[in-house]
C-alpha cells in the first residue's frame, strides 16, 4: 500500500507543468555509511523516470532526497535549478504503506488534502468528486477505506497524490503489493492520469516489465562505487513499441 505525503491538492486540470530535477554528485547516508556515493542524474520535466536496481542500492533513499526528506552528505539536489532543502507542495511523495485516514470517507480523504492546500471550502466537494470519477470510483465517495479492496484504495491514493497538481511525484513501489491483474490496471490508470495531468514522475520498482511499461527512461542503480549502472531510453508509444532490446539491456544491467 502507499502513503501520500504532499502539502498541496487541487482540482483536475490545474497546476504548472512538470519540473526538472537534478542529482548533482550527491552522496547519501543514514548512519555515516554511504548508501549512495557520488550519483549524478537528471530528470527531465514531464517524464516518467523509473529507478530500479538490486535491493539495498538506495532507490528509496534517492526518492527521499528528491522530496527534501533527506539532505545529502555532499553534492546538491536541485528542483528547477533551485537547491532542495526541505519538502515542498510542488513535490509529492507516495510511499509503500497506506496513509488513508480510516475514519474518513473516500471523498473526505481527498477533501482534507484540498483543505490543507487552501482550496475554498465551497469547491472542495466538487473537486474531490471529479477526481473520484476520474480514477474510476464513481459511487464509492462515501465508503470508508476498510470497505475498499487494495486496488480501490490505491485509486484513492493516486487521486489524492495527483489532485494537488504537484509538479513532481516520487512513487516508491506503489503497486508492489497488488495482485497481477490489479497491478496491470493501476499501471494503465497511472499512465492515463499522467497524460491528462502532466507532471514529472520518479517511480521505483523491482519489476523489469513494469519499468519498461511506465518509464520514458530507466535508471539502473548499483553499488560498489558504481551508483549508476545504466540509463536506458524506452521507445514510445507504450502500447505498440517493441522493447525487447531495452529489456535485454536492462536485464544485463541488473545481473
Amino acid at each position: 500500500m502507499t502513503t501520500t505525503l504532499t502539502t498541496e491538492t487541487s482540482a483536475p486540470g490545474t497546476g504548472a507543468p512538470g519540473m526538472s530535477l537534478r542529482l548533482d554528485d550527491i552522496s547519501l547516508s543514514y548512519t555515516g555509511d554511504p548508501v549512495i556515493d557520488r550519483l549524478s542524474l537528471d530528470v527531465r520535466p514531464g517524464e516518467i523516470l523509473v529507478l530500479t536496481g538490486p535491493s539495498g542500492c538506495g532507490k528509496s533513499t534517492v526518492l527521499r532526497a528528491l522530496a527534501g526528506l533527506l539532505p545529502p552528505d555532499s553534492g546538491r539536489v536541485l528542483a528547477d535549478g533551485e537547491a532542495v532543502t526541505t519538502t515542498s507542495r510542488d513535490r509529492a511523495v507516495v510511499f509503500q504503506d497506506n496513509a488513508l485516514l480510516p475514519w474518513r470517507s473516500v471523498r473526505s480523504n481527498i477533501e482534507l488534502a484540498l483543505r490543507l492546500r487552501g482550496e475554498p471550502k465551497a469547491g472542495r466537494r466538487a473537486a474531490a468528486d471529479r477526481w473520484i470519477d476520474e480514477v474510476g470510483l464513481t459511487g464509492f465517495a462515501d465508503f470508508l477505506p476498510k470497505s475498499l479492496s487494495g486496488g480501490m484504495r490505491q485509486r484513492v491514493q493516486l487521486a489524492r497524490g495527483l489532485a494537488g497538481a504537484p509538479r513532481a511525484v516520487m512513487m516508491d513501489e506503489p503497486f508492489g503489493a497488488l495482485d497481477t491483474q490489479t497491478r496491470a490496471t493501476m499501471q494503465r490508470l497511472l499512465i492515463e492520469t499522467w497524460r491528462t495531468h502532466p507532471t514529472t514522475i520518479v517511480f521505483v520498482t523491482h519489476d523489469v516489465d513494469e519499468a519498461l511499461l511506465l518509464g520514458d527512461r530507466v535508471a539502473v542503480l548499483g553499488r560498489a562505487g558504481k551508483p549508476l549502472r545504466a540509463l536506458i531510453d524506452v521507445p514510445n508509444p507504450r502500447e505498440t513499441a517493441d522493447r525487447q532490446p531495452q529489456r535485454d539491456r536492462l536485464v544485463e544491467a541488473l545481473s
